[in-house]
């Protein structure tokens, strides 16, 4: 979040682990959209996509990207994000 308050208008695209030590995924995610409500935010988790995906339903989730994940996949979800 520090990172982000301070580059926010460089930002573009955050990818978030839905498990992170300080804060998790879904604070995370709630804190970016209060500070930028139009900010694309893919989650990356080793859980299920569907299980995962249903707690975001409705809050602007830009992706999902199943661990563990090839430079492929991350592209392909960046593209998809970022149209």
């Amino acid at each position: 979040m520090k990172i982000f308050r301070t580059h926010e208008a460089e930002i573009a695209c955050v990818i978030l682990d839905l498990t992170m030590p300080e804060m998790s995924g879904e604070e995370t995610f709630r804190e970016l959209r209060n500070l930028r409500s139009d900010i694309r935010v893919i989650l990356s988790s080793g859980y299920n996509e569907q299980e995962v995906t249903q707690r975001f339903v409705g809050r602007g989730l830009s992706g999902f990207i199943q661990k563990p994940y090839t430079i492929a996949n991350l592209r392909n979800a960046l593209n998809r994000a970022l149209g």
